[in-house]
């Protein structure tokens, strides 16, 4: 039996991940740069959610993250203690707690903006803006696809 011809190997699932290890580095180096040295990378990204909005579930922080509810839980943990965020149960179902900035947080949202608009500068530098859009819709629907993948296999998947 012969096998099914394959296409050209892809590299982008490596150029992704490199581009995530590397991301994170920078970041890293820009927030400590702008006086932001105790938020990692990772809460980075909660707490950019939550200056989105905030007092929401940790599903659903978990859901606009990407991170894993066990992650994110530990991660929250740590944020509470460390006085970044507030837990409060929802008033309307006292079974649900919602995440909320603290007071401290809130303040330093300028000085994170600059960082994250660096970091939008680096990403995109030489980029036309039709080609910054583009690229973005691009890996949504790569993200699109690999949540779709991740799906168990009894839920019917989006067809792309």
């Amino acid at each position: 039996m012969d096998k099914p011809e394959r296409g050209p190997r892809r590299e982008a699932g490596s150029l992704i991940g490199r581009i995530h290890q590397i991301a994170g580095r920078v970041f890293s180096r820009l927030l400590r740069e702008s006086g932001l040295e105790d938020i990692s990378a990772g809460q980075g990204r909660i707490i950019y959610e939550l200056w989105k909005g905030d007092g929401v579930s940790a599903k659903d922080l978990s859901a606009k993250t990407g991170l894993e509810k066990s992650t994110l839980s530990v991660m929250l943990d740590r944020l509470e203690g460390e006085g970044k965020i507030v837990r409060k149960r929802d008033f309307n179902d006292r079974r649900l707690m919602l995440v909320f900035l603290s007071a401290e947080s809130r303040e330093r949202r300028n000085s994170f903006s600059d960082v994250s608009l660096k970091m939008d500068s680096i990403y995109f530098a030489g980029f036309t803006e039709k080609e910054s859009a583009s690229l973005e819709k691009y890996l949504e629907r790569v993200l699109r696809n690999l949540e779709n993948a991740e799906k168990p296999q009894s839920e019917e998947r989006e067809v792309l």
